[in-house]
């Protein structure tokens, strides 16, 4: 059980990595990073809670999440010039909210009383920080590709909270999962890309005002 909360612990990490990264390719390699976390940690749940769906899992999780979507981000976004565009939240800030963000979290899950998660109550908290820190995400960046990171770290987060309550669901729950968190990051990349060919800019701030 100690690994499977220090993997978790590994997933706050890359979260920051994800966010702090300069570019969207960076941030998708990071991404990709959380991933392999996320599947090592769906093998040690399986192991640990005798739950053999989990290793079909992490088979589906290694392939959509590690492989694909880091491969679609990169791919798609490779004609976008984010070098014009500002940083968002300053770093110095970002590490302590992430600490209070987690830190609310335990707090949140200690009256969790189920057997299941007796004694993996910080990975739980990990689980919900992430939905936190993907909205972090989206209103601290003033790049609109990084703001598609924060969808995925809130999916990571989904994908990680269902394994540890619902590990037993059927693998067709988790393929389902991961096929809806691909065609949602390609709509979002296609949406990216029409923006930018518009308006020269992946720059929020730049694109507050409606034109008729």
């Amino acid at each position: 059980m100690l690994m499977i909360n220090v993997l978790a612990s590994l997933l706050i990490i890359t979260s920051l990595c994800v966010i702090m990264a300069k570019t969207a390719k960076k941030s998708a390699l990071c991404y990709g990073l959380q991933s392999l976390v996320l599947v090592v940690l769906f093998v040690y749940l399986a192991f640990e809670m005798q739950a053999h769906e989990l290793y079909m899992w992490s088979i589906s999780a290694f392939i959509t999440k590690v492989l694909l979507v880091p491969g679609i981000l990169i791919f798609s976004l490779r004609k976008i010039d984010e070098s014009q565009t500002p940083a968002g939240m300053n770093i110095a800030w970002l590490i302590p909210i992430t600490s209070i963000i987690v830190c609310l979290c335990y707090f949140v899950v200690i009256p969790v009383n189920l057997p299941l998660v007796e004694h993996l109550k910080p990975a739980l908290s990990v689980s919900l920080s992430h939905f936190l820190l993907g909205l972090v995400c989206i209103v601290s960046q003033r790049n609109i590709v990084k703001q598609v990171f924060g969808y995925c770290l809130m999916e990571n987060g989904a994908h990680l909270t269902l394994a540890l309550l619902a590990n037993n669901a059927p693998e067709l729950v988790e393929i389902g999962i991961a096929t809806d968190a691909i065609f949602a990051v390609i709509i979002m990349v296609v949406l990216v890309n029409k923006i930018y060919r518009t308006f020269n800019t992946v720059d929020a701030k730049q694109l507050m005002s409606l034109k008729g």
